[in-house]
C-alpha cells in the first residue's frame, strides 16, 4: 500500500499518511501499529496536530462474480479493492430445504409445517440479502479506516416489463435489495448514483480501457470502473496513479446441520457444520508454530491412547485458501483476531 490509514486515540479515522511517516511515528512512540481485517493501520498515541480532512469518495462497482471499491481523494488514490461476490447462499438454502423434506419421510423428529408468514409482505430472498449485506460490510469496514464523505455507486437495474410501474419495483429481488442497500449507505455518508452508461462515457473520456476477462484480478478488470466513479466526484486525475489492489475473498461457512445428508457405513449420520472448531471460531486468524499466520477451518476428532478426547483443526492459507494441515492441535495456535474473509496481499498492476 502506498498510504497507511490513521485513526486517533478514539479510533476515529483521520487522513491517511505515507508508510515512511508512519514508520517514524511508530519508532518515536507517537503511534501504535495494528491491522484492521488485513490492512495495516496506525493509531496515534497523542492528539493530532489538526483534524482537517479532505473529501474522500468511495467508488463502488457491483457485479455478479467480482466487485470493486476505490477509496480516493482529489490528491491520491488510497486503496483499490476487488472482492468475490457471495454466490453460494442459494445452494445452501436448497440443501437445507431438501434435508428438511427428507426427514419428514423418515421416522425422524422434525417440526411441523409452518404457515406462510410472508404473504403480502416485502421480503428479501436469502441469496439476494447475503449479496447486499456483503457489500455493506465492506463499506462499513472502509469507514473505520478512512474519513469517507461520499459513496459513488454504479446503479444497476433489473429487466423490467414495458409499461409496468409499481409491479417492477416490488417484483425484482434486485430492486428491493438495492433499495435496502442504498438506505443503509445513506446512514454512513452521502450517496451518489451513476448509471452504467455514465461510467462507460467517463471511462472513454479518460481514454481508459476495461478488460474483457471478468475473473481477472488486475486493475483494469473491475477497479478501473470504481476508480472512474470516485474520480468523477473528487476529481484530480486524468489517469490512475495507483493501480495496486488487494483481493478479498469471503469465507464460505457451513452452518450447523442436524446431520450429514448421506449416511455412512452402518447407517450412521455424523454431525456436520458449525462455526466453532475445537474452541476457535471458524475464520479466526491464528499464528501456528510451523505454518505462521493462517485461518481456522474445520475440526475432527483424533483420539489417542493418552488423549481419548483429542481434537485437531485444519488451517488454511491466506493467499490461496488451500488447506495447509488437517492435524493442527489447538495448543499450537495463538489466537490473533476474528475474520470472515481472507485477503491476498499480492498486488496486480494493469
Amino acid at each position: 500500500m502506498k498510504f497507511v490509514p490513521v485513526v486517533d486515540q478514539s479510533n476515529r479515522p483521520l487522513m491517511p499518511t505515507t508508510p515512511s511517516r508512519a514508520k517514524r511515528w511508530i519508532k518515536s512512540g507517537k503511534a501504535t501499529p495494528f491491522f484492521k481485517k488485513g490492512v495495516f493501520c496506525v493509531r496515534l498515541n497523542q492528539e493530532p496536530s489538526n483534524r482537517n480532512t479532505q473529501p474522500i469518495a468511495v467508488g463502488v462497482d457491483p457485479g455478479s462474480k467480482r466487485e470493486s471499491y476505490t477509496v480516493k481523494s482529489q490528491s491520491h488514490t488510497y486503496l483499490n479493492i476487488q472482492t468475490h461476490a457471495v454466490d453460494w447462499v442459494k445452494d445452501h438454502v436448497e440443501v437445507r430445504r431438501n434435508m428438511r423434506r427428507a426427514r419428514r419421510f423418515r421416522n425422524t423428529p422434525c417440526r411441523q409445517n409452518r404457515k406462510n408468514r410472508l404473504v403480502n409482505k416485502q421480503k428479501l430472498p436469502p441469496s439476494t440479502k447475503a449479496r447486499w449485506q456483503w457489500k455493506l460490510r465492506i463499506c462499513k469496514w472502509l469507514t473505520l479506516m478512512f474519513p469517507i464523505s461520499t459513496f459513488v455507486i454504479e446503479d444497476i437495474k433489473a429487466k423490467t416489463l414495458i409499461g409496468a410501474k409499481k409491479w417492477n419495483v416490488m417484483f425484482s429481488p434486485l430492486e428491493v435489495g438495492k433499495k435496502w442497500f442504498y438506505s443503509e449507505l445513506e446512514r454512513l455518508a452521502n450517496l451518489e448514483t451513476r448509471t452504467g452508461n455514465d461510467t462507460y462515457e467517463m471511462r472513454q473520456a479518460l481514454g481508459l480501457k476495461k478488460s474483457k476477462n471478468k475473473l481477472s484480478n488486475k486493475f483494469d478488470a473491475h477497479c478501473v470502473d470504481s476508480w472512474v466513479l470516485a474520480n468523477w466526484f473528487v476529481g484530480g486525475h486524468q489517469k490512475p496513479e495507483n493501480t495496486q489492489l488487494i483481493e478479498i475473498v469471503p469465507l464460505e461457512f457451513h452452518r450447523r446441520q442436524l446431520h450429514r445428508l448421506q449416511h455412512s457405513v452402518g447407517h450412521i449420520r455424523s454431525r456436520y457444520g458449525g462455526t466453532i472448531s475445537a474452541g476457535f471460531k471458524r475464520g479466526s486468524v491464528v499464528r501456528h508454530l510451523k505454518f505462521g499466520f493462517c485461518y481456522v477451518g474445520g475440526w475432527q476428532e483424533s483420539p489417542t491412547k493418552k488423549e481419548p478426547n483429542r481434537k485437531t483443526i485444519s488451517l488454511h492459507s491466506f493467499e490461496t485458501g488451500k488447506r495447509l494441515t488437517q492435524n493442527a492441535t489447538p495448543k499450537d495456535c495463538i489466537f490473533k483476531t476474528y475474520g470472515s474473509w481472507r485477503i491476498s496481499t499480492a498486488t496486480k498492476v494493469a
